[in-house]
């Protein structure tokens, strides 16, 4: 039983790089992981295999944190498998290098809605499952 055993985590972004390493650090502390991904299903389903095969419980849920419908699905997805939550982690993100003169509202906006609005509203909708 590690640290973690009886909590429930959401990890955004984790089917790959930190987020991945993280739903997996998580896991082997003991928790259930949801391994949040936005297009790479087959990224989000090796970290849960990484994780089940260890002995930990961990399900995958697409969904996208720049919408608000997927964040409430991502939750209700949590709810439905786990009952509760008790971690979040924000790690979802994006960078886009481009030159100044070549920057549009398109560009902005699409790293804006994920970067900052999605970990508004996804902070949000954990503290509705979490409880004050």
């Amino acid at each position: 039983m590690g640290k973690l055993a009886n909590k429930v985590a959401v990890v955004t972004g984790a089917s790959k790089g930190i987020g991945a390493s993280i739903a997996e650090y998580l896991g082997a502390e003991g928790a259930s992981v949801v391994v949040n991904y936005a297009s790479s299903k087959s990224g989000a389903d090796a970290v849960v295999k990484r994780i089940t095969e260890k002995g930990g419980k961990a399900i995958a849920v697409k969904g996208d944190v720049s919408k608000a419908e997927d964040i409430t699905h991502l939750f209700a997805e949590t709810k439905s498998a786990y009952g509760k939550l008790d971690v979040l982690v924000n790690n979802a993100g994006i960078f886009e290098f481009a030159p100044l003169d070549s920057v549009t509202a398109e560009h902005f906006h699409k790293q804006f809605d994920l970067n900052v609005l999605g970990l508004l509203l996804t902070t949000q909708e954990a503290v509705k499952l979490i409880g004050p």
